[in-house]
């Protein structure tokens, strides 16, 4: 029997893993919404706006980097605190034979231009936006657990690649993928709670787009975006042999890693996910739509869905997103009555759909 608690509980994890509409960016030339239902009380599947303009104080970083980058080039006061990060290598380095004085002055310089690049980074965040879809194995409280460590893992090591580059890198998401790697040492708890081989396993997407109708994302699992062409009227055939997709988070872990040892993976990766492994749409034309979402709505390879979904997408393309946003709920809340007239309740999983359309003020830039 369900308790108090555990609804509390649900409650929780349904809100925390919901969209914000207060969230949404404001990209030029940009308009996007997304919304999630979560199969039963809480679900697996994870939406977030990423408003780094809302979310982090862009102007303090910059000014902060570019203090760092003049205050790295003061040298340590005699027998004073040190006053920057450098200072500490810098006197290990003075007690190793091969030192020369002259290394202090280079290596100065390029820790300098290092926080200048910071901050030219992060001007570029004014005019981005981020979105993140996480699906999480299965469906109720446990996939919520599993899709809210992901979320709270992405947010502490966003944090650490502001600071130390001012923007997003593939260590950060090779970082999240190692997160739900499965220790040797059963470091999860779900491997020892009598759940046999259950594991934390999940889809992940994680793009940004800019103004000029760009959008470069890496993908671990997920199923790939489809791109809704104004021009044809129909979804663009986009190559995905080129669109590199790892395995699910938690499955794979790069051969090169220093703790690949530590973790059970189904093969390792020949190499951890670099600049290469960043996949790019690009909406070129005024009412372009880039349509992202989770199984629940589309599984990514039925053919008659596609077609159905193409055909809504065609009476609906004209609307804001919000609206067409709408509508692609819609289909999969008829879907999923369908499957519970069939008896085919148990199928039915949670939902997620992210519209991303270039208006007609769309930036060239």
């Amino acid at each position: 029997m369900t308790s108090s608690a555990d609804i509390r509980i649900d409650e929780y994890m349904r809100d925390r893993l919901m969209p914000v509409e207060g969230a949404i960016p404001h990209v030029p030339g940009i308009e996007m919404y997304g919304d999630s239902t979560p199969a039963e009380t809480a679900g697996g599947d994870l939406f977030e706006y990423i408003n780094f303009q809302q979310r982090y104080d862009i102007d303090a970083r910059i000014q902060k980097a570019l203090q760092a980058s003049q205050d790295i080039l003061t040298p340590l006061a005699p027998s004073g605190p040190s006053c920057n990060p450098g200072d500490p290598y810098l006197e290990w380095l003075k007690s190793q034979p091969e030192y020369r004085p002259e290394m202090e002055s280079s290596y100065r310089k390029a820790r300098s231009l290092e926080q200048v690049r910071v901050a030219e980074n992060l001007k570029g965040l004014y005019s981005t936006a981020g979105v993140l879809l996480v699906d999480a194995q299965g469906h109720g409280l446990i996939s919520a657990k599993i899709a809210s460590t992901v979320h709270d893992t992405f947010h502490a090591l966003m944090l650490s690649e502001l600071d130390h580059y001012g923007t997003t890198t593939p260590e950060l998401f090779e970082n999240i993928n190692v997160r739900l790697a499965h220790s040797v040492t059963a470091r999860n708890a779900l491997g020892g709670t009598g759940l046999g081989d259950a594991r934390e396993i999940a889809t992940m997407l994680y793009g940004e787009v800019h103004p000029s109708g760009q959008f470069r994302f890496v993908n671990f699992g997920h199923p790939p975006p489809l791109l809704y062409s104004a021009r044809t009227q129909k979804f663009t055939e986009i190559d995905i042999e080129r669109m590199v997709q790892f395995l699910p988070l938690g499955v794979e872990v790069a051969e090169n890693h220093p703790d690949r040892k530590r973790y059970t993976s189904m093969r390792f990766r020949q190499s951890p996910a670099d600049c290469t492994n960043i996949a790019e749409i690009t909406l070129i034309n005024p009412g372009d739509i880039l349509f992202l979402y989770t199984d629940g709505v589309y599984d990514g390879s039925d053919r008659q869905a596609r077609l159905e979904i193409e055909e809504l997408m065609r009476a609906n393309c004209q609307l804001p997103a919000k609206e067409i946003c709408a509508a692609l709920m819609r289909y999969a809340f008829n879907r999923d009555q369908r499957l519970r007239d069939r008896g085919e309740a148990d199928t039915i999983d949670d939902k997620t759909v992210f519209i991303i359309k270039r208006s007609d003020t769309a930036s060239d830039s």
